[in-house]
């Protein structure tokens, strides 16, 4: 019997054209992951600030330690929103000062997670969360 791990969700940065072909195919969540948050800032903060472009369905954040060439640690944050035109909206918005620094917001998508789990495992690794960036 093969050990069942979690599986994590696989956000992608594409241009809008490839979004709407992705979309054609698959259920999408559409939303942005927000780098360099501080480690102050926690999910109902970030959620308080990007509610005012939208209804937000999922709002998480991953604190990496402080690593010794650093004199801070930084958080890693996913907002996702109810529509693509409310994520594209929260977008354009920018730039964005969250907790009194600015923070970087990338556009992202990711399959409705019933989705991720029938692709198995051949196209999502289990152990790993990937962002994809594909030239124009």
């Amino acid at each position: 019997m093969e050990k069942m791990e979690p599986q994590r969700r696989v956000y992608i940065f594409l241009p809008k054209k490839h979004r709407t072909a992705l979309a054609k195919k698959y259920k999408l969540d559409h939303g942005l992951v927000i780098k360099d948050l501080s480690t102050n800032v926690n999910e109902g903060i970030l959620q308080a600030y990007f509610r005012q472009w939208g209804s937000i369905t999922t709002c998480t954040i991953k604190k990496s330690p402080q690593d010794s060439d650093s004199k801070s640690a930084s958080a890693l944050g996913y907002v996702s929103f109810s529509s693509e035109e409310e994520a594209d909206t929260a977008d354009w918005a920018g730039p964005h000062y969250i907790g009194g620094m600015e923070v970087e917001a990338k556009r992202v998508v990711s399959l409705k997670v019933n989705q991720n789990r029938a692709l198995g495992k051949d196209l999502l690794n289990e152990s790993a969360m990937f962002l994809c960036h594909i030239n124009q």
